[in-house]
């Protein structure tokens, strides 16, 4: 009897640990997932798009005409903000947020059809690009066919109601606890890849859900097809198995305050090191000096960094990692574009359009400057007056990049010690040779910017 006990203790235990198993994976699995980013995302830029907001019509069709455009640019990975149906119950403004998900397997029928969207998918890729789609893992709408089909996959206050997270009162926050979730969310995932072929995901607050459910997610994805995964978070551990890139958010707030006068120019390459011991080097950080949160809530980059703007978005694209352009940037919008409601983008003949194919074609062209380990080393040079002189090169066998900048507001004249960088170099930006000696002394503007090329 004892014996026939224990044999039905172990039969429960067991089925209860298969019941609290993620979806389509194991942990060996995932131990043994080895993260390797696409081969096509060596020297890609990000580039987000905004529907609602970038044409009149708001519309997957009208944006596709665009498509050339943005090809032309040089454009590489298309991530578009979440295309899902809004939740009408408890929605914010006229339109909602998108990330209040009402359906994860279905179209925002504001945006167009599936096979609108299947279309502008291939229309993508027949010009080289790449698409992402923005994931809202951490919670859904209130009117979710989940809410009554699943309530034990939310999160609940002592009462049993379902809760918000955080004051976000147009959604509902998911419980990762329940592992049947994790099947269902992946589910919904692999619909994508496997329906308007899609190449990955940006995943929003991605740190709000568990790690092991990213990792997860990740080699379930891979096994339908190798994905690029983008986490909008600035944790290591996601980095580890789940994804290819995540937000340096540190060093677009570093990159303010230091346009603000708050912090030294040294401030920068502080963050640079310690985003490098912490993710290592073969982690995408993602570069920026605007995307939607930041335009729609604290400001456009004009408020924040002023006449450092233009300055920081250079060396948005010279640091380690990927550059981001957003919505609008191209058109230099001064406006912070409205969340819950329509606000079209004036785009004024794409007054900067050439600047960021400029950009684009600076790190295409210099290995020094592609993403991860299939870029160069950064290294600091000595100037004479580092709290305003921000002066680094980066290096990939034969290929060198020098940026000098002035990050204050006052005119330089400062020397450099090139050391065995000296040499000639071509100035990127204007295409005259320039011959830098061991110790060179030079002036510069209020935040003005130079970056070298051999």
């Amino acid at each position: 009897m004892k014996k026939i006990l224990v044999l039905l203790w172990a039969v429960v235990m067991f089925t209860a640990c298969s019941e609290q198993k993620p979806a389509n994976t194991s942990n060996q699995a995932t131990a043994e997932h080895q993260l390797k980013h696409p081969e096509w995302s060596k020297h890609s830029n990000i580039y987000e798009v905004n529907v609602r907001q970038y044409t009149p019509e708001g519309t997957f069709n009208a944006f596709e005409k665009h498509l050339d455009r943005l090809s032309k640019m040089g454009v590489d990975i298309l991530w578009f903000m979440p295309i899902t149906p809004i939740g009408e119950k408890n929605r914010k403004g006229t339109l909602g947020s998108y990330y209040s998900v009402k359906d994860y397997t279905a179209v925002n029928p504001e945006f167009g059809t599936l096979d609108d969207f299947k279309n502008l998918v291939k229309s993508a890729h027949a010009r080289g690009m790449h698409v992402i789609i923005d994931w809202v893992a951490n919670h859904t709408a209130w009117d979710n066919a989940w809410i009554t089909e699943h309530p034990e996959w939310y999160k609940k206050d002592s009462l049993g109601n379902i809760v918000s997270p955080f004051d976000w009162s147009d959604v509902a926050a998911l419980d990762y606890s329940n592992h049947q979730l994790w099947k269902a969310m992946i589910g919904s995932m692999e619909f994508w890849l496997k329906n308007s072929d899609i190449d990955g995901f940006r995943c929003d607050v991605a740190g709000m859900v568990p790690v092991q459910f990213w990792d997860s997610a990740r080699v379930a994805l891979d096994n339908i097809r190798p994905v690029f995964m983008l986490a909008e978070a600035e944790e290591p551990d996601l980095n580890r198995h789940a994804f290819d890139m995540s937000y340096a958010w540190e060093m677009h707030h570093t990159m303010a305050q230091v346009a603000q006068g708050k912090q030294p120019a040294t401030a920068i390459d502080k963050i640079v090191k310690k985003d490098a011991q912490q993710f290592g080097s073969n982690t995408y950080m993602m570069q920026f000096t605007t995307n939607h949160d930041e335009n729609s809530w604290n400001g456009t980059e004009y408020e924040k960094m002023g006449d450092a703007a233009e300055t920081m978005a250079v060396l948005s694209w010279v640091i380690p990692g990927m550059p981001l352009i957003y919505t609008g940037q191209e058109a230099a919008n001064h406006r912070r574009l409205k969340f819950f409601d329509k606000d079209s983008i004036q785009w004024n003949n794409y007054p900067l359009e050439s600047f960021y194919t400029n950009l684009i074609n600076l790190k295409d062209k210099n290995p020094a400057l592609w993403n991860g380990d299939f870029g160069g080393s950064y290294r600091m040079l000595n100037n004479s007056d580092a709290t305003k002189v921000l002066s680094f090169v980066r290096v990939k066998q034969k290929n060198k990049v020098l940026f000098i900048a002035n990050m204050s507001g006052e005119p330089v004249a400062i020397k450099i010690d090139f050391g065995s960088d000296a040499g000639k170099y071509t100035d990127w930006f204007n295409g005259n040779q320039a011959v830098l000696g061991s110790s060179s002394e030079i002036k510069l503007t209020p935040w003005q910017y130079k970056v070298y090329v051999k």
